[in-house]
């Protein structure tokens, strides 16, 4: 068993075949499939399931996943650590993050961390629960990841976790006259008749929705989205009035729409979270970059 083999094992497991995995690393297709077929033969057990062109993870396989990624992310550590010595001039760095915080703060810290580090390669897994960013982290998928929680939910206890933001909630409207007069916040009852767009189940844009919905007459969930990259354009388009963490505040102004304070009690707490075991060079300057902008 080799280096190379459990990284091309990896690629079919990410990319979810061995076509996409040869594209992923550049290499060609028979070098991939070759390459499985002797770990397999090496560890005398088929690690994958023949579905047609579908290759579907054996038990076997299953537990090769966490193995192979300690020991490649062990390699890529001994790796930067010694190209580190002189400065970090290289390297990469995953994230995994949630789609609000992908908006803010992710944004603005990969920009300072990149301005820092221009040669640092990074790349940012999408996560779309804070459970998606703690498996990342446990599998070795990611080695930091952003999570937003209400502050009544307690964090993953096997993660090391740095608090980093508190955010509030906001209304954004395609203009002034969908919300309820003044400068002020808004109350969740001053929306009577509003058309909200909401998020999924589960998620603390649908919890701060709902407060709004139980409080205002008549007012109507018309959009549930799962999408968060079409939040703002379903409000441009004037589908309704979204209820959203400040996170998108920025954005939300930048594009001429209406933002106003939401009065409710519901918040998030926006933390950094961190593999189990040391990191590399470069993720723990991203994470001293993330503690810099840390706000009470």
């Amino acid at each position: 068993m080799d280096v190379r083999q459990l990284r091309y094992f990896l690629a079919i497991v990410d990319e979810g075949g061995v076509h996409r995995a040869a594209d992923a690393l550049l290499v060609a297709q028979p070098s991939i499939s070759h390459a499985l077929r002797g770990l397999e033969t090496e560890l005398r057990t088929p690690l994958f399931h023949r579905a047609g062109r579908r290759l579907v993870l054996t038990a076997a396989g299953e537990a090769l996943v966490p193995a192979a990624r300690e020991v490649l992310h062990g390699m890529d550590l001994a790796r930067s650590s010694v190209d580190a010595v002189h400065g970090l001039r290289g390297g990469r760095l995953v994230l995994s993050c949630m789609p609000s915080q992908a908006v803010s703060p992710l944004a603005q810290l990969v920009g300072q961390f990149l301005t820092l580090y221009p040669g640092v390669q990074v790349r940012v897994r999408s996560a779309d629960t804070t459970d998606d960013v703690a498996s990342a982290l446990r599998t070795g998928n990611a080695e930091l990841g952003l999570i937003a929680r209400p502050p009544t939910l307690l964090p993953p206890t096997d993660l090391t976790l740095h608090p980093l933001q508190c955010h509030r909630y906001i209304c954004v409207a395609r203009n002034g006259a969908a919300l309820h007069p003044g400068n002020g916040p808004v109350r969740p009852k001053d929306l009577s008749d509003a058309r909200l767009i909401v998020g999924q189940t589960g998620t603390g844009m649908r919890r701060a929705a709902e407060e709004v919905l139980a409080a205002a007459e008549r007012s109507v969930a018309v959009v549930e989205i799962e999408h968060r990259e079409a939040l703002l354009p379903l409000v441009l388009a004037g589908v309704g009035i979204a209820v959203v963490a400040e996170s998108w505040r920025d954005l939300a102004t930048s594009a001429g729409l209406t933002v106003r304070d939401l009065d409710i009690k519901e918040s998030l707490s926006i933390d950094v979270v961190q593999r189990p075991g040391l990191l590399s060079p470069a993720a723990r300057a991203f994470l001293s970059v993330a503690l810099e902008n840390s706000k009470d």
